[in-house]
This record gives C-alpha cells, structure tokens and sequence, in this order.
C-alpha cells in the first residue's frame, strides 16, 4: 500500500516534502508562495507538485481572493497513508527503498 502511494501520488522529492509539511502542519491552509517559503524550495516548482497532489487527492485546492489555497485533505484513508508514510521515513531501510523509487519514477 505504502509502495503504491509512493509510485502514484508521492513520486517525487518535492512531493515528498510536500506531504512531510502538511503532515506536520495537518490545519495550515496556505499558497504557494508561502508552503514555498516554509520547505525552503521555489514557489514556481512547488506549484506544479501540489497540483499534481491535489489531483492525486493528497491535498484540496480552493480559491480565496482569486488566490489558491492547498490544504490537506478532509479523506480520512488519505490522512491515514499520509500518517502511516511519514511513520514509515523514520525507518532507514523504507527510506532506501522510497527514494529508489521515487529516482525511477524521475527517469
């Protein structure tokens, strides 16, 4: 299950970031700009990845002020294999095995 999330939803490092900060940051509701600022990366990379979350279903986008917002979802099965990913980093040799495929989804 954790492989599957990792190949369609968490394929990258960015979104991998990504997913670590709304994991930690389960309430924040934020723009690009901003989660941009608070992972240390570039507002204009990051945008692409948290639309390609959103359209995983990691993440809900809304509009406030003509100015999106992402926001974690409301799915709980999705806040569980978000939990339940960011649990399993802690263990080295998941980690392996995550960022050899997240390389190869790259390629």
């Amino acid at each position: 299950l954790l492989l599957e999330f990792i190949q369609s939803r968490v394929n990258s490092f960015i979104k991998w970031d990504l997913v670590r900060f709304f994991h930690d940051n389960p309430h924040a509701a934020d723009t690009a700009d901003n989660i941009a600022r608070y992972i240390g990366r570039d507002a204009r990379t990051i945008e692409t990845e948290l639309k390609g979350l959103v359209r995983a279903g990691v993440l809900q986008q809304n509009q406030v002020s003509g100015v999106y917002v992402y926001a974690l979802t409301n799915d709980r099965k999705v806040r569980e294999l978000v939990g339940n990913f960011v649990v399993a980093c802690n263990d080295r040799q998941f980690r392996v095995k995550a960022i050899y495929h997240v390389i190869r989804a790259m390629r």
